[in-house]
């Protein structure tokens, strides 16, 4: 008759590799992700509206650095329109640090983190 309980071949589930080994992946895969990290917020991520009359700039860390906008777009008669175009620009550049943060640590593939 066979064995009953414990995990087959001693450490089932780990592939053959011993938790020191595990160990040691994890704390590198950890470094490796706080330096991705590190480098995501150090980057500064630009988007622009209405044709560049409106260009922003947000850090990694999805803090606005900056707002330009140009004479042209601004109408003190249609206030809404420069609302909107801020607004978009503002997403837009929100939305690359996004991408950037998916690409960048996505590659981890760790379930619960992103």
């Amino acid at each position: 008759m066979g064995k009953r309980g414990g995990f087959p071949g001693g450490m089932g589930g780990f592939g053959g590799m011993n938790l020191n080994q595990l160990m040691k992946e994890a704390k590198k895969m950890q470094a490796d992700m706080e330096k991705s990290q590190e480098e995501l917020v150090s980057k500064e991520f630009e988007a622009t509206a209405g044709g560049g009359a409106i260009s922003v700039k947000v850090t990694g860390a999805k803090s606005l650095k900056e707002i330009k906008l140009q004479k042209e777009v601004v109408d003190p008669d249609d206030i809404e329109m420069l609302q909107d175009l801020i607004i978009t620009c503002v997403n837009e550049a929100l939305r690359k640090v996004d991408q950037e943060q998916a690409n960048a640590l996505g590659k981890y593939n760790i379930p619960g983190i992103m």
